[in-house]
């Protein structure tokens, strides 16, 4: 695994060692609320309930946290402050019997505001009420903002304006935007808050699975959730315009709290078009040039919108060897990449592209998947040997001119999902370029394929997009119905191979990938 020198983001629960972190994050954030818990206080709400203290570490530092506690909420109603439902600092109000999530304090350190760290908390907070199987979250929202309106409004007209977003506030705006509502307003909550002047939004976030318990934060997936780009060929003026439609997209399948996007083979190809060589080989050679800077700008977007990123592919050019690339651009920080082992005539004729030497399984937060750029997967022995690997999920970013040359690898995709009881997700681009030759012309219908059993849509195809039409899927795959696939479907291919008259082995795999064969 490769990792990216800048960022590596960790979820986990809170240890007193953390303290020292801790304190200098509140000290930063609350200079004017009497800054940071004496440790005393911090070890006392770990002790009473450790599963509730929430951190993010970057490379083994604590840059942000989430405190809550569980409290029997009819005991404290609405009309209670701050230092009553934290027992003055003591945290001896925490009853593990409780039906309600009490969030105590969320922050974050300044110099990490930009990676939209407080959303992944409040997530993590939604997901240990889920399992906990408590009603909700309940917490006292600060509005630091009504200072500036104090004068000319009420608090409840302040709220108001605010949930209409005809005023921003930092912490209100940022709660209302993470499906907490506003209960009612409290006076007196933290008489010591004067930018609020004293007041606070109680907020409410209903657990609408309030039934069974299930595993913690951090507990293996059973549904994830993809998108996939077709990805419109366009003229682009500069870097920031491709940078800024791949944020676009990005932006708009996070929303959809996705687990992992896809944008096609070659994606960055407009950019070809900025270069003056004259020659195909010399232009993608030239394109060559933005690839790592593109790469750095994904993993930042992956930090940043929380969802894993598959960058497509690139090119790179390295030694004087030029190689097709993708990026498995992870949400915690790490890359890897895998690079397109079989070329085509047509790339090695115009361009002068060499195959990799390497296949992979990647590891990602929702269980293993496998990347196979075009061409690739109509080799079936590769995704095979992913199989192997137990890869559930296998991405196709490709490239396509004509809707033949699409139907090979749509047909090829849909037999491997078939072959190796696992989804397949697909994309390419559409449109024209016509400055940029060997890249003028594109066909795509993006699509993400099942197995095929009577569990699965009853074609195999679980999501499809309208051919030659810039746009995004959104698919859920359960990873349980695999399982079940393997042990009890109609037919099993994994386990039914007959081993003791054949096998499938990697006969020469070299530490370097860009080696030639």
């Amino acid at each position: 695994m490769s990792e990216n020198t800048e960022h590596k983001l960790i979820l986990r629960q809170l240890t007193t060692s953390d303290y020292k972190e801790v304190k200098q994050i509140m000290e930063l954030v609350y200079t004017n609320l009497g800054g940071s818990w004496t440790q005393k206080e911090f070890n006392s709400l770990l002790k009473r309930f450790p599963d509730g203290q929430l951190c993010i570490e970057d490379k083994g530092k604590v840059v942000a946290a989430a405190l809550s506690i569980i409290v029997n909420y009819a005991e404290y109603g609405d009309k209670h402050n701050y230092e009553q439902i934290t027992g003055g600092g003591k945290f001896d109000t925490h009853d593990s019997d409780g039906d309600t999530l009490y969030g105590v304090d969320v922050f974050v350190h300044p110099e990490y505001r930009n990676l939209r760290l407080g959303r992944r908390l409040y997530d993590a907070r939604k997901e240990l009420c889920e399992n906990l199987n408590l009603r909700g979250i309940i917490l006292g929202g600060r509005i630091p903002g009504y200072k500036e309106h104090s004068d000319k409004m009420t608090p409840g007209k302040y709220i108001e304006q605010v949930r209409n977003k005809e005023i921003y506030d930092p912490i209100l705006t940022f709660q209302l935007s993470n499906g907490f509502h506003v209960r009612k307003i409290i006076k007196a909550y933290m008489p010591q808050d004067k930018d609020s002047k004293a007041y606070a939004s109680l907020l409410e976030w209903i657990n609408v699975y309030y039934e069974e318990k299930e595993t913690l934060v951090g507990g293996t997936k059973k549904v994830v959730r993809i998108g996939v780009i077709q990805w419109q060929m366009r003229q682009m003026n500069s870097l920031e315009d491709f940078e800024q439609q791949i944020e676009f997209f990005i932006d708009t399948v996070s929303s959809y709290k996705a687990d992992m996007v896809m944008f096609p083979e070659f994606f960055n190809a407009p950019l070809m078009a900025l270069t003056d060589e004259r020659t195909p080989s010399a232009a993608i050679r030239k394109l060559a040039d933005y690839t790592e800077g593109i790469r750095e700008r994904l993993i930042h977007l992956a930090l940043s919108y929380n969802i894993n990123i598959i960058a497509g592919s690139m090119p790179e050019y390295i030694d004087n060897k030029l190689h097709n690339v993708s990026y498995l651009c992870r949400r915690d920080g790490t890359y890897d990449k895998q690079y397109k082992l079989h070329v085509t005539p047509d790339e090695a004729h115009y361009w002068g592209m060499r195959g990799g030497n390497k296949l992979s399984v990647f590891d990602t937060d929702f269980g293993k998947i496998g990347i196979l750029i075009c061409y690739d997967v109509e080799f079936p022995e590769l995704a095979r040997m992913l199989s192997d690997q137990d890869m559930k999920v296998l991405f196709v970013p490709y490239q396509t001119d004509t809707k033949n040359a699409y139907l090979r690898v749509r047909h090829c995709a849909q037999a491997r999902a078939i072959e190796n009881e696992c989804y397949v997700a697909i994309t390419g681009s559409v449109g024209n370029l016509p400055r940029v030759e060997n890249m003028d012309i594109q066909y795509s219908q993006s699509a993400v394929f099942s197995p095929s059993d009577v569990a699965f849509p009853h074609d195999a195809i679980i999501a499809e997009a309208t051919p030659n039409t810039e746009m995004t899927l959104i698919a859920d795959l359960d990873l349980d119905l695999l399982k079940d696939l393997n042990t009890t479907g109609s037919v099993r291919n994994l386990r039914d191979r007959r081993k003791d008259l054949y096998n499938l082995s990697w006969l020469h795999q070299k530490e370097d990938d860009l080696t030639e064969i």
